[in-house]
């Protein structure tokens, strides 16, 4: 496994300790986030399922075309986010979140899977979505009703990720990427629930990226990580019966691109919606029947 930082992890959670604490204070366009930038390898989105785009191929090496296609589309994306005001970039991380925290199918959701926010990638911030959920205690009587939260931890260079359910930013440490992530064990020393194990379904995904059409199309950072992930939580849904969850995507304004923009492969998983600044845009018919319009 990777090696760990214990003062760099000391200081990013008590950062995150603090924004916690601050949940309930009055919020600025300007307001800190929970976890403090920090150098970060890439991380890695899931993609599409949709049949191959459309594209100038490759005379020998249609597959090569495609990630090349994608290749190209990185770089753009990333220099536009690298250029991004950062006024501009406050303003949409704040109404993402707002959007997300009050719409309908989070606040139902029992269940949910989501990133932990890079500065250092420019990715959406959720450290309010991952506030509101651990800052909420349960009420007496009534933990049912507690939202269960389960995050990424990267298990190896081969594309391996698990999800761990969190109860604490107590529950995170940094790994050798300077991401922070669970740790395999909680503070009493017992393992965190893995999602794949878990007796319950998963009714939501909130994911990251780095570019979005609104056919549900998404470009990743290139490793593979969440497609592989989701393809195997889809595997566990049809083996035991579940409803799946619904796939919402953060996406910057700027993330946004055009039809045919997103050269994909038979191993991407698509997106049901996409919560942009300007409001959800629901994509398939599940996000269409949990009041996403």
């Amino acid at each position: 496994m990777f090696s760990h930082s214990r003062a760099s992890a000391s200081g990013l959670i008590n950062g995150a300790k603090e924004a916690v604490a601050l949940i309930t204070k009055p919020r600025t366009l300007a307001s800190r986030t929970l976890f403090p930038s920090r150098l970060a390898n890439e991380r890695l989105a899931s993609h599409s399922h949709r049949p191959y785009a459309t594209m100038n191929r490759d005379d020998n090496d249609p597959i090569e075309a495609i990630f090349r296609q994608k290749r190209l589309l990185r770089s753009r994306i990333r220099k536009e986010l690298k250029n991004m005001d950062p006024v501009r970039r406050s303003e949409e991380d704040a109404a993402i979140q707002s959007i997300v925290l009050n719409a309908p199918w989070f606040q139902s959701s029992k269940s949910i899977c989501a990133y932990i926010s890079s500065p250092a990638l420019r990715e959406v911030d959720t450290s309010r979505i991952v506030s509101e959920i651990l800052s909420k205690p349960a009420n007496e009587g009534d933990v049912q009703n507690r939202k269960k939260l389960y995050v990424p931890r990267v298990e190896d260079r081969n594309s391996n990720m698990r999800m761990l359910r969190i109860s604490s930013v107590d529950d995170l440490i940094v790994n050798s990427m300077d991401i922070l992530e669970p740790a395999l064990l909680d503070s009493d020393g017992k393992q965190h629930e893995d999602v794949l194990e878990a007796s319950d379904p998963v009714d939501l995904f909130i994911l990251p990226g780095l570019a979005f059409d609104r056919c549900g199309r998404r470009l990743g950072r290139g490793g593979g990580y969440y497609d592989l992930f989701l393809k195997k939580y889809q595997e566990l849904t049809k083996q035991r019966q579940w409803k799946e969850p619904l796939r919402v995507a953060l996406s910057y304004s700027v993330q946004i691109v055009e039809e045919g923009a997103i050269a994909v492969t038979s191993n991407d998983v698509s997106v049901d919606a996409l919560a942009s600044p300007a409001g959800v845009i629901p994509i398939s018919p599940a996000a269409q029947e949990r009041s996403m319009g």
